[in-house]
């Protein structure tokens, strides 16, 4: 899958980019008709720790997906994140699996009744 990384108010080093990739790369596991995903990093400007903030969108045929998590860390973000996102995919299976059924059903009880 390939994935398109924007760090806002900061540089991100190699190291951070690869680990996101590699991450993402791992929902392909999970549904393989994922189109792209866009990633981006904020550093936001509050005295709390968990400032940084990982948004992740991902497009699928027909829908998009969307997660954001705000932690101390970049990597747990992304992870949380990511995480979400593959809970979005499951029960997006599961909704184009209940169509389908749906849909062959229909056409089958239609032809029943040509009969």
């Amino acid at each position: 899958m390939k994935i398109t990384v924007q760090s806002i108010r900061f540089n991100a080093d190699r190291k951070l980019l690869d680990f996101i990739q590699k991450k993402a790369d791992k929902l392909d596991t999970f549904y393989d008709h994922i189109i792209s995903g866009e990633v981006y990093l904020k550093l936001e400007n509050v005295e709390d720790e968990a400032n940084k903030i990982t948004e992740i969108k991902i497009m699928l045929p027909g829908n998009q997906l969307f997660a954001k998590e705000q932690c101390k860390t970049f990597e747990e973000a992304t992870d949380l994140a990511l995480e979400s996102l593959r809970k979005q995919i499951e029960k997006h299976k599961q909704k184009k699996t209940i169509a389908a059924e749906t849909a062959k059903k229909a056409v089958l009880m239609a032809t029943e009744e040509e009969f």
